[in-house]
């Protein structure tokens, strides 16, 4: 999950506001994976991603 702060107050955002084709969904998955596998492996995964 991740939060955005606004005057309002905070809210729950699906994207990344630095990075805005970077889908939080997409980070969440390659945290998980980086729990069961080696970091070239993951990092193989999510150039899978990135690629039309």
């Amino acid at each position: 999950m991740a939060y955005a702060m606004s005057p309002e107050g905070s809210h729950r955002i699906e994207q990344s506001q630095a990075l805005p084709d970077l889908k939080i969904a997409v980070l969440t998955e390659a945290l998980q994976r980086s729990r069961q596998s080696d970091q070239s492996v993951v990092g193989a995964w999510l150039m899978t991603q990135f690629q039309p």
